[in-house]
């Protein structure tokens, strides 16, 4: 494997993952009112005075690398610890850019035996616990992906129906942060089915970033922060100038 432009690329692709919006609504109907982060508190209140689910691990954007703009389905375990060994040397990780996120792809195209997702043979013979092992030895955090449906966006297992096994895989694989998709669901409200992987996360006694990608379809910020740690608001994002003005445009319409 070549990693010939690995510098660009990582530099390209080094960004902040999500940005956390700590701006509450009441229940809909009335008026929003705008929120605090008590930094000493695992909890975020509200100037009314209500108290709102904020975890420690999510009290600051996070930061790090995420392998889908550049690579896609292209990731392979020397990718990820090559992003990893660059969060460190670069400096990075002193700004507190600590997570090294895999994205799509990284799973085979079925379950085992079990009901288990497990990693590539190809491209992850190593397995996601010897990554995640990598990963920690330089003081870093291991994010992976799946998707609130029956498949993910590019095909693979989804973990719709599969909550509780799959989180508790990705506990026992020593991940720290979970990107959850949204493609190839089953109609359920949204609010639902993340809350169902939220439960089977904390379920785990692990502490585990939950970054719901739902695209924004509904609103999450008048409810995400009772289930999430951060959440989208937007379609996937190009890293290109003219793709994010046409974005803006599209949302402001």
């Amino acid at each position: 494997m070549s990693y010939r432009g690995m510098e660009f690329s990582f530099l390209s692709v080094c960004f902040c993952l999500a940005i956390i919006f700590h701006q509450s609504s009441a229940v809909s109907g009335e008026t929003s009112v705008p929120t605090i982060l008590n930094l000493g508190r695992k909890e975020k209140i509200d100037l009314s005075g209500t108290v709102h689910r904020a975890r420690k691990i999510a009290q600051t954007p996070q930061l790090g690398w995420n392998s889908w703009n550049h690579f896609q389905c292209r990731i392979t375990e020397g990718i990820v610890k090559t992003a990893a060994d660059k969060l460190v040397s670069s400096g990075l990780v002193a700004l507190g850019y600590v997570y090294v996120n895999i994205d799509d792809c990284w799973q085979a195209d079925s379950r085992d035996s079990e009901g288990r997702l497990v990693p590539s043979p190809v491209w992850f013979p190593s397995g996601i616990k010897a990554i995640a092992d990598y990963v920690h030895s330089k003081g870093l955090k291991l994010g992976i992906y799946s998707d609130a449906g029956t498949r993910t966006c590019e095909g693979k297992p989804g973990s719709l129906g599969h909550e509780a096994i799959d989180a508790h895989t990705f506990a026992e694989w020593g991940v720290d942060y979970l990107k959850y998709d949204n493609c190839y669901n089953d109609g359920t409200p949204n609010k639902l089915r993340y809350t169902v992987m939220r439960n089977a996360l904390e379920a785990t006694g692990r502490d585990i970033f939950f970054s719901m990608c739902e695209w924004g379809q509904d609103d999450p910020a008048l409810w995400a922060y009772d289930v999430a740690d951060s959440w989208r608001t937007t379609v996937d994002i190009g890293d290109t100038w003219r793709g994010e003005r046409k974005r803006e445009a599209e949302q402001e319409d």
